[in-house]
């Protein structure tokens, strides 16, 4: 009970915010961290959620990519914020 109020509170100061990230297909997953940690730790975490090598997908925030020493404080995110995972296109057109 007392880890609720807690949880609570530390969002509420700022500390802690919670992202969804959301795939291509629409798929959600809901992350908690604090506004100081790399999103290298969310990106790890999601690669290993859903079986994919950290190489073959791009975060984006706000239609920006997302490097993985950056932080929620350093892109301005706030609680509830959405990050978007692509997955890599490599190559291009062909030219006949």
């Amino acid at each position: 009970m007392a880890d609720e109020q807690d949880d609570k509170k530390d969002v509420k100061d700022g500390n802690h915010i919670n992202l969804k990230v959301v795939t291509q297909d629409g798929n959600e997953i809901f992350f908690k961290c604090k506004a100081t940690t790399p999103l290298s730790k969310l990106m790890n975490a999601f690669c290993q959620r859903q079986g994919v090598a950290l190489a073959s997908v791009r975060f984006l925030f706000d239609g920006t990519r997302i490097n993985e020493h950056q932080t929620p404080s350093d892109l301005d995110m706030e609680d509830g914020d959405v990050i978007d995972v692509m997955v890599e296109q490599q190559g291009g057109a062909r030219r006949c």
